[in-house]
């Protein structure tokens, strides 16, 4: 299979083009703005719409529009610009529409830096904008699985109705790795085949509204009520990870932090360690059944990330708190080293 060296913000945006989006709407910010530059070359040549918006709030509105016409669409930011998307967000998913968000992650809180961080997990996963919704998380670890999670989360948008995010950071968006893109560029069919979109009916059916407002409570509860009773099916179904079996000590660490985690693990198996890795694929749904599987023998957890243990609180609710669960990070756009993690390793041990 041919394969092309490319950046992961590239690659990330080539294969939402493959995928069949067709629209992306923007907003310059380190370190993903390479998505908007690519995009901006690419996009006319497909017949597709390329739009840098006045703002990240403009472009999470016509994210809205473009979705409620059944148009697969995107867009792209860093930590503070995904929060001035959040309305749009809260809206996007009040209105069971489809759509993807990327947040190639940087340092915070406020202004922060322009280094990797995995301090946006709470914010994906828990406090992504007002009300009772979900989003589906993806963390993925190379450029290649950058590739391979786009089209993916095209596919689960358009099946479930609903926004789902690709969680990377600074250091995947940035890194050159070989990647191949399966699939081509024409649309399936089947994805124009969305008979709740507002994209015209020519007096065939009953015109759609989009909407999310509902004045009355007794209708709105039950609209949020039928919402979650899909989220527990995404949570049975959609639920990722990677990992083994047997392990005295699991270390449990996403995205980049994970490649880092893996040299760690594979560092305290050579000194004669019993340690594995458990990467959560999905935040959310995080992989709770996978989790209890990868530690039915560990002694120890120790959950690695680029920030101050925002995903702690999941490993330990997932594990019951059956397991002591310890904790490594760097935060502030500081990376971890392998040598770090291994003397924690030993450390918890």
């Amino acid at each position: 299979m041919k394969k092309s060296l490319m950046k992961g913000n590239e690659a990330l945006a080539e294969a939402a083009i493959k995928a069949g989006c067709k629209c992306f709407f923007g907003y310059p910010i380190t370190p993903q703005t390479e998505i908007s530059a690519y995009l901006s070359k690419r996009m006319p040549k497909v017949g597709g719409v390329f739009l840098q918006a006045e703002s990240e709030i403009a472009a999470i509105n016509m994210v809205y529009g473009c979705a409620g016409s059944g148009v697969r669409c995107m867009t792209s930011s860093s930590s503070p610009g995904i929060s001035l998307k959040a309305e749009g967000i809260s809206y996007i998913a009040g209105a069971d529409l489809p759509c993807v968000i990327v947040n190639v992650q940087r340092g915070g809180p406020g202004l922060g830096g322009i280094q990797p961080s995995q301090s946006d997990y709470w914010q994906a996963t828990r406090a992504m904008g007002h009300g009772d919704f979900r989003l589906i998380v993806f963390a993925p670890s190379s450029v290649q699985e950058l590739a391979d999670l786009t089209g993916k989360a095209f596919d689960l948008a358009d099946k479930y109705r609903m926004p789902v995010m690709i969680l990377a950071d600074g250091l995947l968006g940035q890194m050159m790795e070989p990647v191949s893109f399966n699939g081509s560029e024409s649309v399936p069919s089947t994805l124009n085949e969305k008979p709740w979109a507002a994209n015209g009916h020519n007096h065939s059916r009953k015109k759609n509204v989009i909407n999310s407002l509902y004045l009355q409570s007794d209708k709105l509860e039950k609209k949020i009520r039928e919402r979650f009773d899909k989220y527990e099916e995404i949570k049975k179904s959609e639920s990722a990870a990677v990992y083994e079996k047997g392990a005295e000590i699991v270390v449990v660490a996403y995205g980049s932090t994970a490649r880092i985690a893996k040299s760690a693990v594979d560092m305290a198996r050579a000194e004669g360690i019993n340690a594995s890795l458990f990467r959560p694929v999905t935040l959310w749904p995080f992989p709770e059944k996978e989790i209890n599987e990868a530690c039915e023998n560990a002694k120890t957890v120790l959950v690695t990330e680029m920030s101050m243990g925002q995903m702690v609180d999941d490993v330990k609710l997932a594990l019951k708190c059956g397991i002591p669960v310890e904790f490594f990070g760097r935060t502030g756009g500081v990376i971890p080293e392998p040598d770090e993690i291994l003397k924690k390793i030993k450390e918890v041990m």
